[in-house]
């Protein structure tokens, strides 16, 4: 399973930090997502950390404000996010594959969301 923590309330250009620890499998040999969805819209997908190729790719909407960090100690993926914007409220998930390069819908598992909200 994958367990979540941080998020919570926040001003207008603050920063947070979201963890996405897992339980029962390695999260290092998996391919990990964090995607978000807004009140009265469909998820999106705001970063994807390839196993594969230990590489993340980014929505354009998040490029250079957010990163993402792995501690395999501790079993963990980390999104950091700064310059918050208020459109960054929103549900964040973490979500994880195995064996494949790819993050969408249909991830093996998924975190319960941990709410974020921006406050001007």
């Amino acid at each position: 399973q994958l367990v979540q923590s941080g998020g919570g309330l926040v001003q207008l250009g603050g920063s947070l930090k979201l963890s996405c620890a897992a339980s029962g499998f390695t999260l290092h040999y998996n391919t990990v997502g964090w995607f978000r969805q807004a009140p009265g819209k469909a998820r999106e997908l705001v970063s994807c950390t390839s196993t594969t190729f230990g590489t993340t790719t980014y929505s354009g909407s998040v490029k250079g404000r957010f990163t993402v960090g792995r501690d395999d100690a501790k079993n963990a993926l980390y999104l950091q996010m700064n310059s918050l914007k208020s459109e960054d409220t929103a549900i964040y998930y973490c979500a994880s594959v195995d064996g494949l390069d790819r993050c969408d819908r249909n991830m093996d598992y998924w975190g319960k969301g941990t709410p974020v909200t921006v406050s001007s």
